[in-house]
């Protein structure tokens, strides 16, 4: 496909083409089932695009390199990477066959850990989510107190010991819960601080280039 990717890039002025597959055929269904629900996830919860079935194969525009490189992070997602960039991306889509020989070095737990991390370097939404479970924690315990005294008010209900244990536990847990998640936020402005990521990139035009 290499030649069909440079003819895109010169004659198309595409700042990179990409393979992608057209469908994940003679791929273990499990496998298949978590990636689908993974870039399901990860769409819905990062403000970055990432999609499905595409490789990290694919041929770039000097500019668009240049781009990538200035990102000096560490933990290296390259599927976030390439899109968060931006530039124009031309998806060429193949049939995904049976390898010919060897194996993939690409276990399900390493894939596991690896899409973890591209949920952690492009959405913090994970954190902001610990915050409303605190919260809705915090809320279900006041309205589980209340309920509490009223039957003991009203019905002259003895309140026995599980529940004001229940309760406690509830409201310091949702508490704790929310305070932890506040705590992320902040965190989490912090590790985007540190990956120093540019605030724009600027793409020069080829008239540009000639100027």
């Amino acid at each position: 496909m290499l030649n069909e990717m440079y003819s895109n890039i010169i004659n198309n002025n595409y700042d990179c083409v990409a393979a992608k597959r057209s469908s994940r055929k003679d791929e273990p269904k499990i496998r298949s089932f978590f990636a689908k629900k993974f870039y399901s996830i990860i769409n819905k919860i990062s403000k970055t695009e990432f999609v499905s079935g595409a490789r990290d194969f694919r041929l770039m525009t000097r500019q668009m390199v240049d781009s990538i490189l200035k990102l000096k992070e560490y933990n290296r997602f390259s599927k976030g990477i390439f899109s968060w960039v931006g530039f124009n991306i031309k998806w060429l889509e193949y049939e995904n066959v049976k390898r010919c020989a060897g194996e993939t070095k690409w276990s399900f737990f390493q894939l596991l850990l690896y899409s973890i991390d591209g949920i952690l370097a492009f959405s913090t939404v994970p954190l902001f989510l610990a915050s409303i479970l605190g919260i809705i924690m915090f809320f279900i315990s006041i309205l589980y107190i209340i309920f509490i005294i009223y039957k003991t008010l009203v019905f002259g209900e003895n309140i026995q010991g599980y529940p004001t244990i229940i309760c406690l536990i509830t409201l310091i847990g949702g508490l704790q819960l929310f305070c932890i998640g506040i705590l992320g936020q902040y965190i989490s402005k912090i590790y985007s601080e540190t990956k120093k990521r540019p605030i724009y990139i600027i793409k020069y035009s080829s008239i540009d280039n000639n100027i």
